[in-house]
């Protein structure tokens, strides 16, 4: 199945056909309308997911949030 990118915006499009084969209009990125292009990466380089709960913890946290106080202590600019 080749893989199609534009190389604006980064999207990724997986197609059944091949870019030659497409109409004018569907050679266009539908997020930015810049052209498509073939991707160049050949094999996908992640080998797992990277963010991925463990089996016993399935969802999000349902309790208030952890941390007690605010992050910051003290501005991190001065006021103008």
């Amino acid at each position: 199945m080749p893989r199609l990118a534009c190389w604006s915006c980064g999207r990724q499009i997986y197609t059944v056909t091949p870019l030659d084969s497409l109409f004018l209009e569907e050679r266009r990125c539908p997020r930015c309308g810049a052209f498509l292009s073939d991707e160049r990466r050949e094999t996908e380089r992640r080998l797992q997911l990277r963010r991925q709960n463990p089996r016993d913890d399935p969802g999000s946290p349902t309790e208030d949030e952890r941390r007690l106080e605010e992050r910051r202590q003290a501005r991190r600019r001065k006021p103008a």
